[in-house]
């Protein structure tokens, strides 16, 4: 799954004008629209974090077990091909049936297994690229779905009484800074264009791309392919010369309203951290090559403390 599921926030309209960066501002103007647009990133990254700590959230995840052709056994059991957390479940609670792409549940009596408040004996399941998203199945505190990338069929669990959930520090940020924020000039792709994207799994998606944006720091241009169809917000997955030391190693997420008359705000107080930079179990695409900038964007979020992968 790409561009804007991984996106957990709406964006925010309030913005300041472009040549409040470049003027002087009048002095009794400066206050009051520093302390409005920092009011704005400040509702931005608490929307942030209360998105991270739903109970559904990034910070839920607990698993990621890829299926077999044929019986996968799943339950707190070590010989189990889907292990759930010990203690969250029966030793053997059931089995999902793979043949090529179609999978099956089986639930063991007694189990406990639902989906939609309903108890589950034996169903077939949707997968989350299906077009009304995946089969969703309950075990107690667990949540689990089937995800595909690729050829491969793997089983996702969440759980609601996660610790990291219950114990999230919060994230770092750069100080807010309205330089960072740009009146980027929109260069449509006509016909659409598609990004080659790699995964942290290795594999490589071909993602529409619907344009660049082009915008200029420290007197040097940069550009940066959106991710998107036209008329949608633009998804900017990019790294920067931060990575692996300020930032997350693997590069962080922008996400942009959709482009007008030829602009489109790139705000980098806004960039985030994608999933995998919370937990191991998610599959996060990568930056595209053409989206490596050789500048230290020092804005947004910084690295995450509880890095699962350090």
């Amino acid at each position: 799954m790409l561009p804007t599921r991984f996106a957990l926030l709406a964006a925010v309209t309030l913005l300041l004008p472009t040549a409040a960066r470049a003027a002087d501002p009048e002095p009794n103007a400066a206050p009051a629209a520093d302390a409005a647009y920092k009011k704005e990133i400040d509702a931005f990254r608490q929307e942030r974090i209360d998105g991270l700590k739903r109970p559904d959230g990034w910070l839920s995840l607990v698993g990621l077990f890829w299926l077999q052709e044929g019986d996968n056994r799943f339950g707190s059991g070590a010989e189990n091909r889907v292990i759930f957390p010990e203690g969250s479940a029966p030793e053997v609670a059931g089995k999902f049936v793979r043949h090529g792409d179609k999978v099956s549940v089986e639930a063991a009596a007694g189990s406990g297994l639902t989906s939609d408040g309903k108890p589950v004996g034996r169903m077939d399941l949707a997968i989350d690229a299906d077009a009304k998203g995946p089969t969703r199945l309950e075990l107690g505190s667990l949540r689990f779905y089937l995800i595909r990338r690729g050829d491969r069929l793997g089983v996702r669990v969440k759980d609601t009484n996660s610790a990291l959930v219950k114990n999230f520090p919060g994230i770092d940020t750069y100080p807010t800074r309205a330089d960072w924020r740009f009146e980027a000039k929109f260069e449509p792709y006509v016909p659409v264009k598609k990004v080659p994207v790699p995964n942290i799994l290795g594999q490589i998606d071909d993602t529409s791309s619907a344009g660049a944006v082009v915008f200029e720091f420290g007197g040097k241009t940069y550009r940066l392919d959106g991710l998107g169809e036209p008329g949608e917000g633009l998804f900017l997955i990019f790294a920067d010369d931060t990575n692996g030391g300020e930032t997350y190693g693997a590069g962080r997420f922008l996400d942009t309203d959709p482009p007008k008359d030829g602009k489109v705000v790139v705000d980098f107080n806004k960039a985030y951290n994608p999933p995998c930079a919370f937990t191991a179990f998610a599959t996060c695409p990568l930056p595209p090559k053409q989206n490596r900038l050789d500048l230290r964007v020092e804005a947004g979020e910084k690295k995450f403390a509880g890095d699962p992968h350090h």
